[in-house]
């Protein structure tokens, strides 16, 4: 059997902590910016875990 290939497209997307969490961007934070709160605007920025029903294929395709 062949080795897997990397998703190049989900290491872009996401990163896989020391700890072995993975951390992704939150969605919402690059358009219509106007009507959205400097809070909410605010934590657009900051990082998110990804959700541990997905942890398991977004670990398989990062790791290849």
């Amino acid at each position: 059997m062949p080795k897997m290939k990397t998703h190049k497209a989900a290491v872009k997307r996401f990163k896989l902590t020391k700890k072995g969490k993975l951390i992704r961007a939150r969605a919402y934070g690059n358009h219509i910016l106007e009507k959205k709160s400097p809070d909410r605007k605010r934590d657009d920025t900051k990082n998110a875990s990804v959700s541990p029903a997905d942890y398991k294929n977004v670990k398989k395709q990062i790791r290849g």
